[in-house]
């Protein structure tokens, strides 16, 4: 396969074609050093057999200050002499990503103006920043190369300069963000092969790449596709050992690492034309492909596995690796089918919020835990019966652990299929899916539509029953017809076929969004909050789904209170004012909260049987389970 062929940057050869790029783990110290969580993080990555790592981003200056646990590379030094030391003996390259992230940073930890090219005010904090004087730059010019230099200390492989969705440096480039009337205004590059020449300057024979947003999604002054390869041989000229390709810009936040609603591999007609060009002037320098790459096969097919044409040189597969850090190795030995899939569900990998959480993966908890969790697949010294009730995810995942561990597995499912609704609803199918192959794979008995089983005093019994519907706030009446989500997707009712049909969504998930979206015109989405799907901010997908939604023609009842579901018709209260009335409905679909299945005696609960979470809490608790029989 070429994604398992060796790649020459520079001065040094990665083992494979596979990248694992960088991004906001929150594993960093409070000093906004490198921890040992770090550490562990990507030398788990090497282990799986990742060709290059790129360490999370370093602000070059004290004058960025992004995000709490944000690094700053002043402070990285001995952090990143140990992932150097740990990632090295696996052959994994490992390279500091440079970063500055200028008007999209943040003032709330520095307690400073943010500084930038121009007075343009931040999309999302609305915060005006602090014009640039030649001193400033120049700082910002002597910090990149200064960040080099404790990065080639380290003995790193190289580093990468970021002018990529987050970055100074794209705002110098990008005309939305420069509208500077001196040489940094006039050259819009000027900055960028500043930054370029005094990182190369200070790496000796160790590698310099750039990650450049080639699209930021506004034509109307920024950079565009058309303008990307004149740019790239630009700044690949002024002394670059590899490009990455990527999009993104202030205006465009949710396109820098979207869900799974975007198509996978979005950026790969933008590389495909920014590689040509690179190609042509610099054959010796490899050009990256950056953008939702989850897929081996769509890995392979861009390097030119599957025909003659390469439209790149190495692939980022980050999101996927978060997923399973084994991807690399499953690749090598044939096992693709075993690799756990990333879903791009954003869910726990997107952790640039004001919670500040640590990175993982709803299907792979150990991602961003790996100093903490202990070896879930050591043997046991005890084999014994174990039985699991129920098979949604929470039980599927600990069916297979106990079966690794040695542990003889029964699950027993009272539904005619395993996965629950992750199996039915949503980007999970792709994990159930993974799931029923490991179940295959391990010989797990599983007994469907069966509600009963046999256990003695020597069985160990797993709860994963999952929830049922909770209390209801509001009042129903004769003849109003409700109907709970779960049953709605699993089709075990029918919603009419004439007439609006209510979606009641107190939680303000991605459930009662996706089925409004699917309904159309027909669905009239009512939530107590200002804003449709308001949780889904945390994953990025705020304003895309409520751009959908308008564009289904679905109706938006914002703070509003649901009181009374009747025949035909419900009756809503308006949160603030209390004014209430009265609303057409054919029928109500209660997306809100729920609660616990009964407990089964002297079993172990876990996943919505303890309390309705997400998959990565039953994921977890799963996992711990198995590994206490």
């Amino acid at each position: 396969m070429q994604l398992l062929t060796p790649l020459t940057i520079g001065s040094r050869t990665s083992p494979n074609r596979v990248v694992f790029g960088p991004h906001v783990t929150n594993l960093g110290a409070d000093d906004r050093s490198i921890t040992e969580r770090h550490v562990a993080y990507y030398q788990r990555r090497a282990r799986g057999g990742c060709g290059m790592i790129v360490v999370e981003g370093a602000s070059v200056h004290r004058s960025d200050w992004p995000y709490e646990r944000s690094p700053l590379a002043e402070r990285c030094a001995g952090g990143w002499a140990d992932i150097a030391a740990a990632c090295h003996p696996h052959g994994s390259l490992v390279i500091a990503s440079l970063d500055h992230a200028g008007g999209q940073g943040s003032s709330a930890y520095s307690q400073a103006p943010l500084w930038a090219p121009s007075r343009v005010p931040e999309v999302n904090a609305r915060e005006v920043p602090k014009w640039m004087e030649p001193d400033d730059i120049a700082a910002i010019v002597d910090g990149f190369a200064t960040a080099t230099k404790l990065a080639v200390e380290a003995d790193l492989d190289g580093v990468e300069i970021n002018a990529g969705q987050h970055s100074l440096v794209r705002q110098f480039l990008s005309g939305l963000t420069n509208h500077r009337d001196d040489e940094w205004g006039h050259d819009r590059l000027l900055l960028a092969r500043q930054v370029i020449e005094a990182a190369r300057g200070a790496a000796g024979d160790r590698i310099v790449g750039l990650r450049l947003s080639c699209d930021e999604l506004a034509p109307w002054a920024g950079i565009t596709p058309e303008m990307a390869p004149e740019i790239a041989v630009a700044l690949v000229g002024a002394g670059l050992d590899y490009l990455v390709v990527t999009r993104g810009s202030i205006y465009t936040v949710e396109k820098t690492r979207p869900d799974f609603h975007e198509p996978t591999g979005f950026n790969i007609e933008l590389c495909r034309s920014v590689h040509t060009a690179v190609s042509e002037a610099h054959p010796d320098v490899p050009v990256l492909l950056q953008g939702s790459v989850v897929e081996v096969g769509q890995a392979e097919w861009a390097l030119g596995g599957y025909d003659d044409e390469s439209l790149c040189d190495a692939v980022e597969m980050t999101r996927a690796q978060i997923a399973d850090p084994d991807l690399v190795g499953k690749v090598a030995v044939g096992a693709v089918d075993r690799i756990r899939p990333c879903t791009r569900c954003n869910q726990t990998c997107q952790v640039r919020d004001a919670r500040n959480p640590i990175v993982t993966c709803i299907g792979e908890p150990t991602s961003g835990r790996e100093t903490e969790d202990p070896d879930w697949y050591v043997a046991s010294p005890h084999p014994r019966d174990v039985v699991v009730v129920g098979a949604g995810p929470a039980g599927l995942e600990a069916a297979r652990v106990a079966s690794i561990r040695g542990h003889r597995v029964t699950i027993v499912e009272q539904a005619a299929q395993i996965g629950g609704l992750a199996a039915v609803a949503g980007p999970n199918t792709e994990l159930v899916s993974w799931w029923q192959r490991e179940l295959d794979r391990l010989g797990i008995d599983v007994e469907l539509s069966t509600r009963s089983w046999e256990a003695d005093d020597h069985t160990a019994v797993i709860q994963a029953t999952g929830s049922l519907p909770g209390v209801r706030p509001y009042d129903v009446l004769d003849g109003a017809v409700v109907v709970d989500i779960a049953d709605v997707r699993l089709g075990s009712v029918e919603l009419p076929d004439e007439g609006p049909v209510v979606v009641f969504d107190p939680i303000g998930g991605p459930i009662a969004v996706a089925l409004a979206e699917e309904l159309g015109p027909r669905a009239v989405l009512v939530t107590q909050d200002n804003i449709a799907g308001n949780e889904l901010s945390r994953t990025g997908d705020l304003a895309p789904a409520n751009t959908r939604l308008a564009q289904a023609g679905v109706t938006i009842e914002r703070r509003t209170l649901l009181r009374i579901v009747r025949a035909g018709a419900v009756e809503v209260e308006d949160r603030y004012s209390g004014e209430r009335r009265t609303m057409a409905c054919a029928a109500l679909v209660d997306c809100g909260f729920r609660l616990p299945t009964e407990p089964i005696d002297g079993a172990t609960q876990v996943g919505d049987a303890v309390a309705p979470r997400t998959i990565h809490e039953a994921v977890l608790e799963a996992r711990r389970a198995a590994l206490a029989i």
